[in-house]
């Protein structure tokens, strides 16, 4: 396939058709290395695929596998990785099993990891959003911290119930002060993560019933909650 530089004139509308190839011949090879690995045949992959509700015959795996396949739908892609127990990604960048991948058409070949980081969002590129990817996933970890600070504390206070002499006592309250501290730190972090999110006008993510103390009396009216 020929490349070109960025700013040069594209001449050969084959170069795209080479590109779609790739990918679903990247594709294929992988789900064929993949379903050899589980020792499954073409037919128990399909029988997998509608257990998981999207059906792929056995004729047409065979197809995308030998390449006569003329199309690969993203749909597709997500239901064998589930079905070959991996991920949707590691089918489209094969990491460790091939040494490179062409990423967008009219690009030189480049390594699988640094593909995967791209579509990922992982990579140091510009990126519109990753200011919000960021505060999203700033958020699910101050949840999953304060759960857990909060299941200690429970257990300390547990434990200052259940103490049988000033020792045992000293050490569970101790115990517990660490705890909410932790707790009141994660707070902090979902407070800060969530105003970046009002700012931003994303929609603010599900708290559990436990934080609802988080969000001040009276919220911004357009923004939305979702559950993660």
């Amino acid at each position: 396939m020929t490349q070109h530089d960025s700013d040069a004139e594209y001449e050969d509308d084959d170069d795209v058709p080479e590109w779609t190839d790739h990918v679903m011949a990247t594709v294929a090879a992988e789900v064929r290395r993949r379903r050899k690995e589980l020792r499954m045949s073409a037919q128990d992959l399909a029988e997998r695929c509608e257990e998981l509700g999207h059906p792929i015959p056995r004729n047409v795996i065979a197809n995308m596998e030998s390449g006569r396949r003329s199309n690969l739908p993203l749909v597709d892609v997500m239901v064998l990785a589930k079905a070959l127990r991996t991920n949707p990604i590691c089918l489209i960048y094969p990491i460790g099993y091939i040494p490179e991948v062409q990423r967008l058409p009219y690009e030189d070949r480049i390594a699988p990891w640094n593909a995967m980081t791209w579509f990922i969002a992982q990579d140091n590129g510009s990126l519109a959003d990753r200011d919000m990817l960021r505060y999203q996933q700033e958020h699910i970890q101050a949840i999953a911290a304060a759960r857990s600070a909060i299941a200690s504390e429970s257990y300390a206070q547990y434990a200052v119930n259940r103490a049988t002499d000033a020792t045992q006592r000293a050490k569970a309250l101790r115990e517990q002060a660490t705890s909410l501290e932790q707790i009141e730190n994660a707070k902090q972090r979902l407070r800060v993560a969530r105003s970046f999110i009002r700012r931003d006008r994303g929609l603010l993510p599900y708290l559990p019933p436990e934080l609802t103390d988080i969000d001040p009396p009276e919220t911004d009216d357009d923004t939305e909650e979702f559950d993660l």
